[in-house]
């Protein structure tokens, strides 16, 4: 499963950016994933993870009500929709495949490999 993530830039504090994370090869319908950060001397965090097929999805508590993670089948994606963005959303955004199951999903990287990323920048 190899993924690539798009969709980052430089907004102003409160505003949106919408990040999209593209699979090659298989189809994310059958994976948990998951987003996760990393900012500047910080240890790279979750945000937000979805369950395989339709399940649930958790979040960072700093997220909630401001990130909504979602799946597009029909495109094979999985999105992170980011409103109210404050300087400390500013990192490297990465999707990974993550321990998970049809109900459950986890800050757990289910590999060591990590893409490119997706720099987003919010300015205050």
């Amino acid at each position: 499963l190899q993924l690539v993530e798009s969709g980052g830039g430089l907004v102003q504090s409160g505003g949106s950016l919408r990040l999209s994370c593209a699979a090659s090869g298989a189809s994310l319908e059958n994976y948990a994933i998951g987003w996760f950060r990393k900012a500047p001397g910080k240890e790279r965090e979750g945000v937000s993870c979805i369950s395989a097929s339709i399940g649930p999805s958790n979040y960072l508590d700093s997220v909630k009500g401001r990130f909504t993670i979602s799946r597009d089948n029909a495109e094979n994606t999985v999105d992170l929709q980011m409103n109210n963005l404050t300087a400390e959303d500013t990192g490297v955004y990465y999707c990974a495949a993550v321990v998970g199951s049809l109900y459950r999903c986890y800050f757990r990287p289910a590999s060591d490999s990590w893409g490119q990323g997706a720099q987003v920048t919010v300015s205050s």
